[in-house]
């Protein structure tokens, strides 16, 4: 783990990545509530927006025959989030810089680069290769079978092939998840923050969890919990903390690699 303060390494993005301690994570969240209490229009419109999507997923899923892939298309919204918020580090952005913000210029903030246009497509690729993973584990497990709405959970735990297939999609799953989440921790905000090309920003995210192996692995460990949440209140509560979470995870990139005017001189303590 690294030692709180600066971390000198030379990221492919021109960056310097600073150790932050494992309760550096709360002073995150405390700002990205902060952030969410200032914009609360913007951040409620992303935040029902999310619920809207998962309601609408659930439901194509069901009427299609497949109450199936509800737990991997959950899964798949760890992988797709960064992408879908993205709107909202620019307006954390926005208000650190003292700049208007409005629903808008959150809406249309990938239009300023198209390297946000690029990064969402490297994430919806591992969202696609997870769905497809997650048909065809089915298909290998659940042949035979039929299940309904009510029959899928007693399926999946209560019987040999259920398990096996929750064991083997928690693995391949996780680990896909695992990737999405170095890839993406602080990839997008870069690219929000800096405009830097895609492959840098997918080194210096990566350098950035490895120099801060604790903190972001408490990090990850939040989010799913507050995602988690948020789901199993029957989708509601992702109205808030998709947006808090968004916000936060652009103060745990300004923190660990954004840049700062005194950069150099403070530790990841001062905000």
């Amino acid at each position: 783990m690294s030692d709180p303060g600066l971390v000198e390494e030379a990221s492919p993005a021109s960056r310097t990545i600073r150790g932050a301690p494992p309760e550096a994570v709360w002073r995150w969240l405390e700002k990205g509530w902060q952030d969410f209490r200032r914009a609360p229009i913007i951040g409620l419109a992303y935040g029902f927006g999310a619920v809207v999507l998962s309601y609408a997923v659930c439901f194509g899923l069901v009427l299609g025959g497949k109450p199936e892939l509800l737990l991997p298309a959950t899964g798949g919204f760890f992988i797709l989030a960064p992408m879908l918020v993205s709107g909202l580090y620019d307006v954390s952005r926005r208000l650190e810089a003292g700049e208007p913000v409005s629903l808008a210029t959150a809406l249309l903030a990938w239009r300023s680069s198209g390297q946000i246009f690029l990064m969402g497509g490297v994430l919806l690729f591992l969202h696609i290769v997870w769905i497809r993973l997650a048909l065809l584990l089915s298909a290998l497990f659940l042949t035979g079978t039929n299940p309904t709405l009510d029959g899928v959970l007693p399926l999946l735990f209560g019987s040999g092939r259920g398990l096996a297939l929750l064991v083997v999609g928690t693995i391949m799953g996780g680990g896909l998840a695992l990737l999405s989440f170095y890839i993406s921790a602080v990839s997008l905000p870069l690219i929000v923050d800096r405009d830097v090309s895609v492959p840098d920003a997918l080194a210096c995210s990566i350098n950035t969890v490895n120099e801060n192996i604790y903190a972001m692995g408490l990090w990850a460990a939040l989010i799913v919990v507050f995602t988690g949440i948020g789901i199993a209140t029957a989708f509601i509560g992702l109205a808030i903390v998709v947006p808090v979470l968004a916000h936060a995870t652009w103060h745990a990139y300004r923190d660990l690699c954004g840049r700062s005017p005194d950069a150099s001189q403070r530790g990841v303590g001062h905000g």
